[in-house]
């Protein structure tokens, strides 16, 4: 029914301040429609030659439905760290069991007008053949970086995705020049 919230509102959240230190809860949807920061996790899944899992969202989706992503990831739960998320959300979205734990990289605060979250940066290597949660992804492929840096200006991307995919090439450009 077009009025009836998604499943993933009523989901409850740690809501955190501008250090990340818990502050409240709140659920999901209220989450989103007030901009009260929360957590979130961001994982790039890559297949045995190395590509990067991209799909399209599903257009049931709370936050940027119907536009691509190049992460796996979503909210952390209230009491769960983000390394619970990661595995959690990875596993999901990948649809894989016995998934490696992801591997955290680094953390950013991603703020715009509308929406303010700590997010996580994790990397795992999915040599499992994946079967996407239909609920989540609506289509996918795997892409080498090559192909993925040619469709970033032709495909209309998840911001968040976006901000964290730039910061993760600066990230380490930064540790190769080091």
């Amino acid at each position: 029914m077009p009025d009836q919230e998604p499943l993933s509102a009523d989901e409850l959240l740690d809501i955190v301040d501008e250090r990340d230190r818990v502050v409240g809860q709140a659920r999901r949807g209220d989450a989103m429609a007030h901009r009260l920061r929360h957590r979130c996790v961001f994982i790039q899944a890559r297949d045995a030659q190395g590509r990067i899992f991209v799909h399209r969202r599903t257009a049931e989706k709370l936050v940027f439905p119907s536009l691509y992503d190049m992460f796996v990831g979503g909210v952390v739960g209230a009491g769960e760290s983000y390394d619970e998320a990661a595995l959690r959300e990875a596993k999901e979205e990948l649809g894989v069991r016995g998934l490696p734990k992801p591997v955290p990289l680094f953390s950013f605060l991603y703020e715009t007008p509308e929406h303010t979250w700590w997010s996580r940066i994790y990397e795992v290597r999915c040599e499992l053949p994946v079967d996407p949660q239909a609920e989540e992804v609506a289509w996918y492929t795997f892409l080498t970086d090559e192909e993925l840096t040619r469709r970033l200006p032709e495909w209309e991307w998840v911001p968040d995705g976006a901000e964290a995919y730039r910061r993760l090439v600066e990230w380490r450009r930064e540790r190769l020049e080091a």
